[in-house]
Formats: structure tokens, C-alpha cells, sequence
């Protein structure tokens, strides 16, 4: 059950990037709703994917993100591609410059992740991530929360599920 809530979780933070796809995506048969439908569907694969935690599948969750990129303009495949980097223990600026990406476009996990990975290095771009979580939307709504946030980001980064 904790498994389906935490896939929830993870749906919910990505069905955000909707309004600002600067199309109508409700229009059934518009060429920009075919596109909208194929990049759903690939995040949502990819997703099920990372967390299914089998890096056999890890090539096609990128291949899924790679494809999903060029449509996103949330910064929410980008945050999944440097999750499954940090899982292939790849380089770190790689990983941060990523990060840095889908932070800049205000994905709620990346600045999450951010202020985390500071916190052990730097304490003031910790404080400064934090700041910039409490201006995003969806922490003035409340849900999530930035605890929310780092409980889902630790359990995409952990070893184990």
C-alpha cells in the first residue's frame, strides 16, 4: 500500500506541468493532444520503471526521458533522468547540472533534492534552495510540503525500496 501511495505522490507532482504546455490539450484529435497524451505516457513509464527499481529497464526509462524531454517544459524529465544517473552512480556535476535544469524551471523535487545534497556541503545554498521551494505554488498550497518532498525524493534516491 505505502508503495501505491508513493507512485501517487509521484503522479500528482507531475500532472502540474499542464497549463503551461501553451496548448489546448483537452481538444480530442489535436495534433498538440497527441503530443501531450505520448508525453504522459512516457513519463508514466518511466516512473513505473525508476520505481520498480530494475536497472535492466533503466536504458528504456532513459530512452522514455530522453523522448519526453523534448516536450517538457517542467523540468520533470530532467529530474528523472538525473535520478536514474544518481542510481548509476554517474558523475556528479552531470547529475547537478541536470538538477540545476529542472530546478531552474521550478520542479518541486529537483529543488527538494537540491537543498538536501547542499545541505552536507554548503548550508547558505541549502538555505537558499529552501527558499526558493517556499516560493514555488505548490508549497504555498501546502501539499507537498517540502518534508513531503524530501521523503519522496529519498526514497527515489535511496538504495532500497
Amino acid at each position: 500500500m505505502n508503495k501505491w501511495m508513493f507512485f501517487g505522490a509521484l503522479l500528482l507532482l507531475g500532472l502540474g506541468g499542464c497549463a503551461s504546455r501553451g496548448c489546448d490539450v483537452s481538444t480530442v484529435g489535436s495534433g498538440c493532444r497527441a503530443d501531450y497524451l505520448l508525453y504522459q505516457n512516457d513519463m508514466l513509464q518511466a516512473k513505473w520503471i525508476i520505481n520498480e527499481r530494475r536497472q535492466d529497464n533503466y536504458e528504456l526509462a532513459n530512452a522514455l526521458l530522453n523522448r519526453a524531454a523534448r516536450q517538457d517544459k517542467t523540468g520533470e524529465a530532467e529530474f528523472y533522468q538525473a535520478v536514474l544517473l544518481l542510481r548509476l552512480n554517474a558523475e556528479s556535476d552531470q547529475v547537478h547540472g541536470m538538477l540545476e535544469d529542472s530546478a531552474n524551471r521550478k520542479y518541486p523535487l529537483a529543488i527538494a533534492l537540491l537543498a538536501q545534497m547542499s545541505g552536507s556541503v554548503d548550508q547558505e545554498k541549502a538555505r537558499a534552495y529552501r527558499v526558493k521551494y517556499d516560493e514555488l505554488d505548490v508549497a504555498k498550497s501546502g501539499y507537498p510540503s517540502f518534508q513531503q518532498a524530501l521523503i519522496v525524493v529519498n526514497k527515489l534516491i535511496s538504495p532500497n525500496n
